[in-house]
């Protein structure tokens, strides 16, 4: 089983089987679907009965963890779909995914972060492994090969109880040798130590691919603030990197501050990359710019055989820029957290582990 897919593949026959977990099917047996007798939507169909969605949603507890798949392999997770009331609660929120019997995870990361959603506020996100469409349904298809065991799990770490929707699908069959392991690392700098870059990505050992990066970006300096470059350490590399951008809106595809003339910074989403989110300030309680952005290596993965690390320098241009004065760069201290998603050739866990200090939002979460 490869762990691409492509049009060609639509026409291959294989020994696969499809497979589908859902609150309609917690366990995803074949034939098992629509069986539920009590659920969120009990009441709503106590005049229909079983098989006309009884069960479409679960409830989780403030500060309950609770278990969404746990599948026998060899498989591959291919589609993940999910929406939750309230919305609120997208950052409070550590999705976390286990190969293999590891006690550890290999992704961990707030919801709505690994859907590039990480404000508490809906944007749409048209690209080829993550949509995020109104209002709230979010959905990843990177592939996600295991050999013997995946298991998901959603811990809730806001003060009050939501509810969610989901469907994960997947693909029990053979996996390629060569197969690696999806992996995602968040992290977040509240604010970034000026003249200290923010990091991605470290302590990753092995051979793979990085393949994407999504970041939420809250501006606390006036004036423009991307032209921090992106730096990827690879195999051994120490001081300076193999691979070094020109500027965080080029890395992300954009140009000259994503400012067109006239309308200033503008939202785009593109199959690979994008600028989906622009939160301005209101002149009363949203005094900070904040930006979601993101880039996938899909067609340009960056590969490393021996180990790899990631940064970003927090990098604006100070005031003169504009007037007449030459402009000068300036080391910012903004708030970044960024979530890094990279294929590993071993189930190692995610790290350092998200603890709740840094998943509190200061910015207005009612939608």
């Amino acid at each position: 089983m490869s762990t691409t897919f492509g049009l060609d593949d639509l026409a291959r026959r294989t020994g696969g089987v499809s497979r589908s977990i859902s609150a309609e099917n917690f366990t995803g047996a074949k034939g098992a679907g629509g069986m539920a007798t009590e659920g969120t939507g009990a009441p709503a169909a106590s005049r229909l009965g079983r098989g006309w969605k009884v069960s479409p949603s679960i409830d989780i507890a403030a500060g309950e963890t609770v278990l969404l798949a746990d599948i026998d392999g060899p498989g591959t997770l291919r589609h993940i779909w999910c929406t939750t009331a309230p919305h609120a609660a997208w950052r409070q929120t550590l999705l976390r995914l286990y190969w293999e019997g590891e006690e550890t995870p290999a992704v961990e990361v707030p919801l709505g972060d690994f859907f590039c959603n990480g404000w508490n506020r809906f944007s749409q996100v048209s690209s080829i492994p993550v949509a995020a469409n109104p209002n709230g349904g979010f959905n990843a298809y990177w592939p996600m090969p295991f050999r013997r065991r995946a298991r998901i799990t959603l811990e809730n770490l806001a003060a009050e109880q939501m509810t969610l929707y989901y469907q994960i699908d997947y693909e029990l069959g053979e996996v390629a040798d060569d197969a690696a392991y999806f992996h995602a690392q968040w992290r977040r700098s509240n604010p970034v130590t000026p003249g200290v870059d923010h990091v991605l990505l470290d302590g990753v050992q092995g051979a793979g691919s990085y393949v994407g990066t999504y970041l939420a970006w809250a501006v606390n300096s006036p004036g423009w603030w991307g032209e921090g470059e992106l730096k990827f350490f690879l195999d051994g590399d120490d001081e300076f990197p193999t691979i070094c951008g020109t500027g965080t809106e080029d890395y992300f595809g954009g140009a000259w501050n994503f400012d067109v003339p006239g309308q200033g910074y503008t939202e785009f989403t593109t199959p690979y990359l994008g600028l989906n989110q622009v939160l301005r300030p209101d002149g009363l309680y949203d005094s900070q710019q904040r930006f979601g952005m993101y880039r996938w290596h899909v067609l340009d993965p960056v590969r490393f055989q021996e180990d790899l690390r990631v940064t970003v320098q927090c990098l604006g241009i100070a005031r003169g820029h504009g007037n007449g004065l030459p402009h000068r760069y300036r080391q910012n201290h903004d708030d970044i957290a960024s979530t890094s998603l990279y294929y590993l050739d071993r189930p190692a866990p995610a790290s350092p582990p998200v603890t709740p200090d840094l998943l509190d939002l200061e910015v207005d979460t009612h939608m």
